[in-house]
């Protein structure tokens, strides 16, 4: 999927179908849309953003939050919330991708970005 120029998506539906690590679709001024997925027993890694509020939109899967010094568990319906300098990491826990859409405010990723896996993220 290329970047798009829509402004209405059917964005729960394309975070299903995807299986790409890191997919962003979307990128505004203020604001970026990412698809992500994430395999059994994989995770997105601990980092922490600084100057970039994310919020984390579970679709499919289990999975645990850990953000700051909690840890969460996470399912289809449930959003996380990442404050800026807060550390952070999501695991898959379940059988099947973890599968969301995410938004950085302001952007994190260039436009266009996409990585089928943790490993093509991290090699950039």
């Amino acid at each position: 999927m290329s970047v798009t120029k829509k402004l209405t998506l059917p964005v729960v539906e394309q975070a299903r179908q995807n299986d790409e690590f890191r997919q962003v679709i979307w990128t505004g001024k203020q604001t970026q849309l990412v698809l992500m997925a994430i395999p059994e027993g994989g995770e997105i890694g601990g980092e922490v953003h600084e100057g970039h509020d994310q919020l984390l939109y579970f679709v499919a899967g289990t999975g645990r939050a850990v953000i700051g010094e909690t840890s969460y568990d996470v399912a289809e319906g449930d959003v996380s919330i990442v404050p800026s300098g807060s550390f952070h990491n999501f695991k898959n826990t379940g059988a099947g991708m973890l599968r969301l859409f995410t938004t950085y405010s302001p952007p994190e990723h260039e436009p266009g970005t996409a990585h089928e896996t943790k490993a093509q993220a991290d090699a950039e």
